[in-house]
């Protein structure tokens, strides 16, 4: 197919438009690079520099490339900076996605595939999070992916666009040629690394007194190879619907800390800090709905083979990109 990727020189666009090439799919990347990288972009796709923001841009991209699919990564995703800057938020991820909507329904695309995330959710009253799980986000980043996610609802009510959102839990790990780099890194697994790569002298634990078998959070850690496999299953025909992706079984930051120690060889120095308000004890996602409806499976289950991915790309890129 011929498919449109947001966001492709980001940190899963990159790794979905490498994995939509090798399936024999042609792409063309809309990326403004305020936060992914032109050397991330696999040379066999098409790049242009752009911003979701200017309408006109969108449709002229749109009308020229006739895309059969688009693929929608592109988004601010700070949760922290959603709550002192939310005007960003709603401006990026809500307002500018409805240019590449409108763009799209007049360009007649068949399939619209949308990355959302698991924090539209909020702090959930069970585990693991399935799809029918009440939305309660307590911070405008996800508020803003339930925004557009019932945007979609009514762009295929009223204008019939087929599309499947992905509810992502923690995207983590690397392909053999692209890997995870952040101007502002927050997640674990890199932030850990960079202690055993000699690039920080300690990570931090926020909260060591959850109700959790050790005290730390728990979340639950999905491959990006297994997110872009999951992709690349949504566009075939008539798979519609919200799906989320996860292993289905979370870590705790302490037994993720010793996975990067045992997969590094190094020891990691830890510093406790108190909890962080409003992170949930276990974020830990049920994708039985995804295995059964579009055949997804990850191949990536334990969070050892995860880490070691990414020590592998972090430990060849120690500077990233």
């Amino acid at each position: 197919m011929n498919v449109l990727v947001t966001g492709g020189a980001g940190y899963i666009g990159s790794v979905c438009v490498e994995e939509l090439l090798n399936a024999g799919h042609e792409v063309v990347v809309f990326d403004n690079l305020s936060e992914g990288h032109r050397s991330a972009v696999d040379q066999r796709a098409r790049f242009v520099l752009g911003d979701l923001g200017d309408r006109a841009a969108v449709g002229s991209l749109m009308s020229e490339v006739r895309p059969e699919a688009v693929i929608h990564f592109a988004a601010s995703a700070l949760v922290g900076e959603s709550m002192t800057n939310p005007g960003k938020y709603f401006r990026n991820n809500v307002a500018n996605g409805i240019n590449l909507l409108d763009a799209a329904v007049e360009s007649r695309v068949r399939k619209f595939v949308f990355s959302s995330t698991c924090a539209s959710y909020g702090p959930p009253d069970r585990v693991p999070i399935t799809e029918d799980t009440p939305q309660r986000p307590i911070n405008p980043y996800g508020e803003s992916k339930v925004m557009f996610e019932k945007m979609l609802g009514w762009y295929r009510q009223i204008h019939g666009l087929e599309f499947v959102v992905f509810r992502f839990f923690n995207a983590a790990g690397a392909s053999q040629k692209l890997g995870e780099h952040h101007r502002i890194e927050t997640h674990l697994i890199p932030n850990v690394l960079k202690v055993a790569l000699g690039q920080a002298s300690h990570c931090e634990i926020f909260g060591t007194d959850y109700p959790t078998p050790d005290g730390t959070c728990i979340r639950d850690y999905v491959h990006i190879a297994d997110i872009a496999s999951a992709h690349i299953l949504a566009m075939e025909p008539g798979r519609q619907g919200f799906f989320n992706l996860g292993n289905g079984a979370g870590c705790s930051v302490r037994e993720v800390i010793q996975a990067c120690e045992k997969i590094s060889g190094r020891s990691i120095a830890v510093i406790e800090k108190p909890r962080r308000p409003g992170d949930p004890p276990s974020l830990v996602a049920s994708a039985e709905r995804a295995m059964r409806e579009l055949n997804w499976k990850p191949r990536f289950t334990k969070v050892e083979e995860i880490v070691e991915t990414a020590w592998n790309w972090h430990t060849r890129h120690p500077k990233g990109y």
